[in-house]
């Protein structure tokens, strides 16, 4: 089955107007026009509409980080769905484990979330992924198991296109470490064939899962060279426009023919 890879650059809370427009702008030039790879960078959203205006005509997505499950309301401090389409968002991240784990997001609300973000039109981005401890009591599979049929309860098989899984395991993110190619598409398998038992095998090999967790240069050609290793999500080497690139450079290489 032949899968683009899919790369987003997820830029937490980091960058100001200017470091922002600067580096959407290296990534806009170094990307150019290769339409071998998805990439989108998914700025705070303070930067959404600075960093929209640099990504006007060019191929590169504008994502959001989160958003609340609702068109509008009462919600002080909040940002929706219908915010995100009206300043260029084509997609954003749901489920991020520093949601999950810092901020205590519920399997509920990630589920709502997923729910309104493609109803409204957006491509959403779902991260699933168990920590260090739960790994070492050979957890993993029933977290993700957990996490993954949480978040797409009652979530119709065509809809599945507009989903792109994002496999993060918790103790990887941000601490240098990262899984071994083996131990992603281990974990990327899995997801595909619960993905398949849910809506069949012609869905769950269409559904894009990335890896997500110390992504950079020097280890995404391996990790993307796996069958079941669609792209990645990419936490702080998205901040520097080499490293990025040199990311989105080496999907595009290991990315299949559409």
């Amino acid at each position: 089955m032949s899968r683009n890879k899919f790369v987003a650059g997820n830029w937490k809370m980091f960058t100001t107007t200017a470091t922002a427009r600067e580096l959407a702008s290296a990534v806009v030039r170094g990307l150019g026009t290769d339409d071998r790879i998805t990439v989108a960078v998914c700025p705070p959203f303070p930067y959404l509409l600075p960093v929209a205006e640099v990504l006007r005509g060019s191929r590169i997505l504008l994502g959001a980080q989160n958003m609340y499950p609702a068109r509008e309301g009462a919600f002080t401090g909040e940002v929706s769905p219908s915010m995100l389409l009206d300043v260029g968002c084509r997609c954003v991240i749901v489920g991020h484990s520093e949601r999950r784990h810092v901020l205590s997001e519920s399997d509920d609300i990630i589920h709502a979330k997923v729910e309104v973000g493609i109803s409204a039109g957006l491509r959403v981005i779902l991260c699933v992924g168990e920590t260090l401890i739960q790994r070492e009591r050979g957890e993993t599979e029933a977290v993700l198991d957990g996490q993954l049929m949480s978040a797409l309860a009652g979530v119709a098989p065509d809809a599945l296109e507009q989903i792109t899984i994002a496999y993060e395991p918790v103790w990887a993110i941000g601490t240098g470490r990262n899984a071994s190619p083996e131990q992603a598409e281990q974990a990327h398998a899995f997801l595909r064939g619960r993905i398949a038992k849910l809506y069949g095998e012609k869905v769950a090999q269409e559904v894009l899962i990335q890896y997500g967790g110390s992504v950079k240069s020097d280890n995404a050609a391996s990790l993307m060279a796996q069958p079941d290793v669609d792209g990645a999500l990419v936490g702080g080497a998205s901040l520097k426009a080499d490293q990025f690139l040199a990311i989105a450079a080496a999907g595009a290489a290991a990315g299949r023919p559409a």
